[in-house]
């Protein structure tokens, strides 16, 4: 093929620009202009044409909630409780009506409108256990108001002393479990041999081996589990892997994630309930699968209201929030579980009688892939360092603020010394300074998050998520994707399988901290090592 018309185009290109250049300041003007929209069109025809290849999601949410109703009920109705009870359609009428006047009083909060515009899920909350009175009454509460997606409810929630009497109901399709990590596991199995389906929030687990005991009992009784990781309905993390799919970034050979908080809530220690006494609160079913027990009074009170600082409960740093660090790492690059995990740490600033570390760092290791994940916490410094997956020939930046004004995406940063984008370096198309591709959700203004612990789950994309222009709380997202798969048969986003692999990474990195020794994961056994 003949170059000659591209070559009649230049020296018609090149007359015209002699002619500009006559002409004193505007030619030379012009002759600038000319020459960046020449450049700023080559830099768009050599990064972006090549550099991802775009998968449109669909533009309509599915409606499958139209074609079943189903009864569930919430085992847990504290802080995520109550949360994900939001998600499937029911608030408290003093939630509802302080989301009201904060949208009144500030535009830019939106939890009201967001609530409002979700998706009716075609559900009903019909029953409650929680062994605190208050939460149950705050539950049944939520589920009589009227003022929620699909306006009336159906039926409202019973309350329940003991959660398997929630389970011997006929009628009781599915619940939500959202205890302390200390009984997921309990209900959850028998939950599953009672042909209930299950959303568990994150950590799946307490230990290793009720990791496996769950695993086993959700594929020998059938019924669909979620694991409560609403990242998992994050576009950007889709973004990301096309990414990584399409080798981008190059070889990957190493990844840092991390967690700073700087505040008393953010390392969990959560307010003491004014209404909590031994007549109030069920202590001793509460503690009952506990390794150790102790009498109810004031440290009694202080584990219940801040369970996740003692590992007689949950796993502190790691089943909370390496866990959700994790997973996100895990929807991009598929990596599974590791063969080693190894993990350090101490309790340097909060004593408070606590056991489990505010200062945490694991390493996990895949010599089959070349690999190695870093994770580094700690609860007393809010200096971000974000999260990175580090290839030759570039660099995935994960979450923080981008130009659009929005949080929860990625930019990716071209290596200076990379192989795949030698040439587009020296010809300068390509300035290292600079992102190659950033990706941002959909918002076009920055939204109501103010507080330095809203804004460390907001650069995680765990606040909201955008389809189509539009802010959603993921929690509803990940709630309808389980109802959904429940009415057709299918496997949700973080189905047990994936679970599986949260919940052995997570153990091996406690139990690593807890022997102070590398832990090795045999998969042909299903042992630590």
């Amino acid at each position: 093929m003949s170059d000659k018309p591209n070559g009649n185009m230049d020296q018609k290109r090149r007359e015209f620009l002699k002619g500009l250049a006559t002409v004193p300041v505007f030619g030379f003007f012009l002759v600038n202009l000319w020459a960046k929209l020449s450049r700023d069109a080559l830099k768009r025809k050599n990064l972006l044409t090549d550099l991802i290849n775009e998968k449109k999601a669909p533009a309509v949410l599915s409606k499958l909630s139209d074609s079943k109703h189903l009864n569930i009920g919430i085992i847990g109705y504290g802080g995520r409780g109550s949360h994900l009870v939001r998600g499937a359609g029911f608030a408290t009428k003093g939630w509802v009506d302080w989301a009201y006047e904060s949208s009144r009083e500030n535009k830019l909060h939106k939890a009201y409108a967001t609530f409002m515009g979700q998706e009716d899920l075609n559900c009903s909350l019909v029953g409650v256990c929680d062994l605190f009175d208050h939460n149950a009454e705050l539950a049944i509460d939520a589920s009589k108001n009227e003022l929620r997606p699909g306006g009336k409810p159906r039926k409202t929630a019973v309350r329940y002393r003991n959660y398997k009497e929630m389970l011997a109901r006929g009628d009781v399709d599915a619940v939500i479990v959202a205890t302390p990590d200390h009984w997921h596991s309990r209900i959850t199995i028998d939950a599953a041999k009672a042909g209930k389906h299950v959303y568990c929030e994150k950590g799946l687990t307490r230990t290793f081996q009720e990791a496996i005991d769950v695993h086993d009992a959700i594929k020998e009784t059938g019924v669909i589990l979620q694991l409560g990781h609403q990242n998992r309905q994050v576009e950007a993390n889709d973004k990301a892997r096309q990414i990584i799919d399409q080798g981008l970034l190059g070889p990957v050979n190493l990844v840092e994630l991390t967690t700073n908080r700087n505040s008393p809530w953010g390392a969990w220690v959560w307010s003491i309930h004014k209404d909590a006494n031994k007549n109030t609160i069920d202590w001793d079913t509460f503690q009952e699968p506990s390794p150790n027990k102790i009498p109810f009074g004031e440290e009694a009170l202080k584990r219940y209201f801040r369970w996740r600082c003692w590992y007689d409960y949950g796993t502190g740093l790691s089943g909370d929030l390496f866990s959700h660090d994790y997973d996100q790492l895990n929807q991009i690059m598929g990596m599974g579980i590791p063969k080693y995990a190894s993990s350090s740490g101490g309790i340097y600033f909060y004593k408070d009688g606590r056991d489990v570390p505010d200062v945490w760092h694991a390493t996990l290791e895949y010599p089959d892939k070349d690999l190695t994940v870093l994770y580094s916490a700690t609860l007393s410094s809010n200096s971000s360092r974000g999260n990175r997956i580090m290839g030759h020939d570039a660099t995935m930046v994960l979450g923080g603020m981008s130009n659009a004004g929005s949080v929860g995406g990625f930019r990716v940063i071209a290596d200076n010394e990379s192989t795949q984008y030698k040439e587009r370096i020296e010809d300068g198309i390509i300035n290292t300074k600079y992102p190659i591709y950033q990706y941002s959700p959909g918002s076009k203004q920055i939204d109501g998050v103010t507080s330095a612990t809203s804004q460390y789950f907001a650069n995680k994309g765990l606040l909201y998520a955008y389809r189509d222009g539009k802010r959603v709380d993921p929690s509803h997202l990940h709630v309808k994707d389980w109802l959904d798969s429940i009415r057709t048969g299918g496997q949700p986003k973080c189905n047990v399988d994936i679970a599986l692999e949260e919940a052995v990474t997570c153990a091996m990195a406690t139990e690593s901290y807890l022997t102070g020794r590398r832990v090795e994961w045999d998969p042909v056994n299903r042992k630590l090592i």
